[in-house]
């Protein structure tokens, strides 16, 4: 557990920790968050004394890391940095063996390290390597892999993935974290970013000015939010979610006028690997759907697919609520509701694929 009283930091003059109390669990995914300058980064260091605090204590189980040497207390508590600070003229297996050695261990103690990190994340092959043969991502996770080798209980990471393209980003914290809870470390972990910290944390900080404003679980704080700041900051995720159809409708969906011709109307389907087509006039106003099933059974002969029109697919109107298509949709096992503007002009349909992002919406704040 680490566990900071009355802490207090200053540059010169200027406070940039400010009596700050708290505590880490053991084996939690903690994130410190919040705006630039608000004291995130300074609290994240102080926890291996690259910066030394002016006043207060910082405790790990129990002992004032004051009374550890700095570079022993450094070897027991992992490290990563968004720069990853690999050596370039080390292989991938070296790098990940830094602390090892320097902790003595023999060489193959050092060579089960490496296979077991590097099997964690699917780079057995890459143990010879050097970090300019691999890429930003690899080398990120090489990073990572080294801050854990020597299985220390507590890992720092200062914004680690924040110069990531956003899909290696969001594969690294999927890795990080399935990593945190098997091998059950508590890590400690800077981020600029909310979504990151909903998605990796089980406890939140959100500092300003040097002090923390709160300290709570994700659903906790998206809940009860405890200032206008944090409210900022988690933006959309405390938005109330939208409510009416055209928020969740589908608008390119597969039409067919009422005159043209079966086969025609049977090799569009064919194309869109779809069963049925929304129908309508000349004006584009909704009269129905035709289905292939109908086509099959009674298109023999027709000229155009205007006597196989049904009008079977409920609807509804573009300012209805969403909440009755939902239903409608989960209860009858239907595939879509069809919307229709004013006019009676098709808008689009809403489809189980719309309940699915509105649920993520109304728990997450997230429709991706």
């Amino acid at each position: 557990m680490i566990q900071f009283e009355n802490v207090c930091k200053y540059y010169g003059k200027t406070p940039i920790l400010k009596s700050v109390n708290l505590t880490i669990p053991d084996g939690q995914f903690v994130v410190l968050i919040g705006p630039s300058g608000c004291g995130k980064t300074t609290t994240l260091k102080a926890i291996n004394r690259l910066i030394d605090i002016d006043t207060g204590t910082i405790s790990i189980d129990g002992e004032d890391i004051r009374r550890r040497e700095k570079v022993d207390l450094r070897r027991h508590i992992g490290y990563v940095i968004q720069q990853i600070g690999l050596f370039p003229n080390m292989t991938v297996a070296q790098n990940i063996c830094v602390v090892p050695k320097l902790l003595k261990y023999d060489k193959a103690r050092c060579d089960g390290i490496v296979q077991d990190m590097l099997k964690l994340v699917g780079m057995e092959q890459y143990a010879e390597k050097y970090p300019s043969e691999l890429s930003g991502g690899q080398q990120q996770r090489i990073g990572v892999l080294r801050a854990l080798a020597a299985s220390p209980p507590i890992v720092l990471m200062d914004e680690p993935f924040s110069a990531l393209d956003p899909l290696t980003r969001e594969l690294l914290q999927d890795e990080v974290k399935n990593l945190q809870q098997k091998l059950k470390k508590t890590i400690v972990f800077v981020s600029h970013d909310m979504d990151e910290a909903l998605k990796l944390a089980d406890l939140i900080i959100f500092m300003e000015a040097g002090r923390v404003v709160q300290m709570a679980s994700p659903e906790e704080m998206l809940e009860n939010p405890a200032s206008e700041l944090v409210r900022d900051f988690l933006g959309k995720h405390t938005e109330a979610p939208p409510s009416k159809v055209e928020s969740f409708m589908r608008t390119n969906v597969r039409t067919v006028r009422k005159d043209r011709g079966i086969r025609e109307c049977a090799e569009r389907m064919a194309r869109s690997s779809v069963d049925t087509l929304l129908v309508t006039d000349e004006d584009g106003r909704y009269l129905g759907t035709v289905s292939i099933g109908d086509i099959r059974h009674w298109g023999h002969g027709l000229q155009s697919i205007e006597p196989l029109v049904r009008q079977a697919a409920r609807t509804t109107r573009v300012g209805d609520e969403a909440k009755d298509c939902f239903d409608f949709l989960l209860e009858s096992g239907e595939s879509y509701v069809v919307v229709l503007n004013d006019d009676e002009t098709l808008a689009g349909i809403v489809t189980k694929t719309s309940v699915a992002r509105s649920v993520a919406e109304s728990l997450w704040g997230d429709a991706k």
